[in-house]
């Protein structure tokens, strides 16, 4: 049996890689990636290097192994998506795959908002493929506000359309843990987790724990949706991303990223990374 993690390079592969490498033998791990040269680093581990291409299925043909557990991490170019994960989940059934895990969206077929559209596709997909799945249905990472501290530093306000709703985010590390787990160890098919940190905060509170850890004066700036849509336009998003961003924050504001099910705990077999601490480790 082989691991193969698809995306090994990207923020979420990497750190899936180096929990896989703390538990089981390199010789067991494969990273199937797109740049033979970005993946330098993983070679030198020992672990397998597959190169392929989701744009182009062709390159898929030999990229898995009967009785493989396949980790397909959702791709990143959203609008893309679909036709790449078919190609994926095509060339892992060909291949008579063990276990197809999918990084999907906290939610899964309950998710109403944007960008949630592209991963309900994928798990019916995958669900009309046949191939033994685990859903790993992954809620926000605390990285996606942290990694955007400096324009808050910058203007002393968190700014969003997302009322007092609020975000049971965890650390991305948390969430690569988490896929490790269900990878190495069995009882994970057909099941579908509900992977969210242990508690949600509001932005207000997201404020106060910056405001904390920096000594200085940060608010949470409540806006409309469309003012949002403008604030994050001017600052050099593309409209559409820009777009994709204002509804997520309206479904927040519904309250569809603050569930606490527990599932990555459990996982895990700790707590989850509190805000607190993923803004000190942005900080430092």
């Amino acid at each position: 049996m082989g691991i193969v993690v698809t995306g090994a390079t990207g923020a979420l592969g990497r750190l899936v890689i180096d929990e896989l490498l703390s538990k089981v033998p390199a010789d067991q791990v494969a990273a199937l990636v797109r740049n033979k040269e970005k993946a330098a680093e993983l070679a030198a581990r020992g672990v397998e290097l597959r190169i392929a291409d989701y744009d182009e299925p062709a390159t898929l043909a030999g990229a898995f192994r009967a009785g493989d557990r396949v980790l397909l991490i959702s791709a990143s170019e959203v609008g893309r998506r679909v036709p790449q994960h078919t190609a994926v989940i095509e060339a892992a059934k060909a291949a008579g795959v063990a276990q197809l895990a999918y990084t999907g969206i906290l939610g899964g077929p309950d998710a109403d908002f944007q960008l949630a559209a592209e991963h309900k596709v994928t798990e019916q997909l995958i669900l009309d493929s046949g191939l033994p799945y685990t859903f790993l249905r992954n809620g926000w990472y605390s990285e996606n506000y942290t990694a955007n501290l400096a324009p808050v530093l910058e203007h002393g306000a968190v700014v969003a359309n997302a009322g007092g709703g609020r975000v049971s985010s965890a650390a991305r590390a948390d969430y690569a843990a988490a896929a490790a787990a269900v990878l190495v160890s069995d009882g994970h098919l057909g099941k579908a987790y509900e992977l969210s940190g242990d508690t949600a905060w509001s932005f207000a509170e997201y404020a106060a724990e910056v405001a904390k850890a920096t000594g200085k004066d940060i608010t949470y700036t409540e806006v409309p949706a469309a003012v949002h849509q403008e604030i994050l336009v001017g600052a050099g998003l593309p409209e559409a991303f820009a777009a994709i961003l204002v509804d997520v924050d309206s479904a927040i504001g519904r309250g569809l990223l603050a569930g606490t099910s527990g599932d990555l705990a459990a996982l895990i077999d700790r707590p989850t990374t509190p805000i607190a601490a993923t803004i000190a480790d942005a900080l430092a």
